[in-house]
């Protein structure tokens, strides 16, 4: 499981120079089960005076398990993703992913 990364996009990134919303645009399209999971419980957290919350309905497909992986395996990607929404995000285990609020955990 790989994000599908344009070819300029790859260009861009040997010069260093992608941004954090071409980031989160490639794991919109292609982890689309990811972005949707740490969405989601973002939407749960922010609705909640809870300091976390977390999922634990496991994917339905090894490719949707494969798409958590991927996101949260790599820095890049997990590092987008915390700051587009503004949280920390956990792997809990095969499939359990964890949104922290950030003004509450210490880097």
């Amino acid at each position: 499981m790989s994000p599908d990364i344009s070819a300029a996009l790859l260009a861009q990134a040997e010069r260093g120079e992608v941004t954090d919303a071409e980031v989160i645009d490639t794991v919109r399209r292609s982890l689309p089960y990811a972005y949707e999971v740490i969405s989601r419980l973002t939407a749960w957290l922010d609705g909640t005076p809870t300091l976390v919350v977390d999922n634990t309905a496991p994917p339905t497909s090894e490719y949707q398990r494969g798409q958590l992986l991927c996101a949260l395996a790599s820095d890049a990607i997990r590092g987008a993703l915390e700051r587009h929404f503004d949280v920390r995000v956990a792997f809990q285990g095969c499939h359990r992913i964890a949104v922290f609020r950030t003004d509450l955990v210490s880097s």
